[in-house]
């Protein structure tokens, strides 16, 4: 159990764990800090937080659990400030979904002791709303939350935050940083930039009106990830631009090849094409559905998809 929890961040990320924590007696006090005044007033009228804070340094006096649940280009910020104010014995850890860069500003900010007690992390869940009024106490139960320790992490504080995440519900696996990014840009990034390039696209058809009108399920679906955040996704597109540009070329490639195949009237080859996708695809829902997991992307960075971890609160 941790005495005291700092929520840097008091939005959909930061107050489902807060939620979630108390629920199972994981927590004593919550303190809650956002750059917005009306964000923590919000957290503190909705109960996710005990008090708000009005600095970051006020928020993690004297806690042991300090999690950041902000946008990962504000990490710069946060870590700046924290490095001056972190308790010594508090444990640290993220929800951003960009592992690379939260490392990088770790290491500019932090001193080799605080490096050591900051173990990074990515909750593959969300919602499509965002904001306190979002928060709910089973966001994390049956999704995977993703810990990227680094050299600096102690084993034992590595468990204890692993422990901390599937108290909740959480399914915990661990990927190298590089890797973590790797990954997280084919499942995540590439979809939501496609989904942003396919409305994109049809809005600047001369008959954009009409063919939105005729939109069905399909093209809700494909592009339903295209709500989320655009300033949270500009971010973690710079943030993880090398990886995401490999999966654009690679995903070019293939809608090349499609291109191909129908400019030449091949329908045996894409009905191949079709049903090799296909077999793949239905292979992966079974037997992500036999270990519990939901069947539909989780929101924001579906944060599986969507689901980010990232707030703009």
């Amino acid at each position: 159990m941790f005495r005291r929890l700092a929520l840097i961040g008091t939005g959909l990320i930061g107050g489902s764990l807060a939620l979630a924590l108390r629920e199972r007696g994981e927590v004593g006090e919550v303190v809650g800090y956002s750059r917005r005044l009306e964000t923590r007033l919000a957290a503190e009228r909705l109960g996710l937080i005990d008090r708000p804070a009005d600095s970051i340094a006020e928020a993690v006096d004297r806690a042991d659990l300090v999690f950041l649940a902000t946008p990962v280009k504000a990490m710069d910020a946060v870590l700046g400030e924290l490095a001056h104010c972190l308790p010594e014995d508090a444990l640290v850890t993220d929800g951003g979904s960009v592992k690379g860069a939260v490392v990088e500003r770790a290491r500019t900010h932090l001193s080799a002791g605080q490096r050591a007690r900051f173990v990074p992390g990515h909750p593959i869940a969300g919602r499509e709303r965002s904001g306190p009024e979002a928060a709910t106490a089973d966001l994390y139960r049956g999704h995977r939350v993703i810990l990227t320790p680094i050299g600096e992490n102690r084993a034992e504080d590595v468990a204890r935050i692993e422990a901390m995440w599937q108290s909740v519900g959480a399914r915990v696996e661990r990927l190298d940083v590089a890797h973590h990014d790797h990954v997280l840009a084919a499942t995540s990034h590439l979809p939501h930039a496609a989904a942003f390039a396919m409305v994109s696209s049809l809005a600047r058809l001369a008959e954009r009106y009409e063919v939105f009108r005729y939109a069905a399920g399909g093209f809700r679906d494909f592009t339903r990830i295209a709500s989320s955040d655009p300033v949270m996704w500009r971010d973690i597109c710079l943030d993880n631009r090398d990886e995401i540009l490999v999966m654009l070329d690679h995903y070019r490639d293939e809608l090349d090849c499609l291109r191909e195949m129908l400019d030449g009237g091949d329908g045996a080859r894409i009905e191949r094409y079709f049903q090799e996708a296909k077999a793949v695809r239905d292979a992966l829902y079974p037997a992500a559905e036999a270990n519990g997991e939901n069947q539909r992307p989780a929101g924001r960075e579906d944060r599986d998809v969507g689901s980010t971890g990232e707030t703009g609160d």
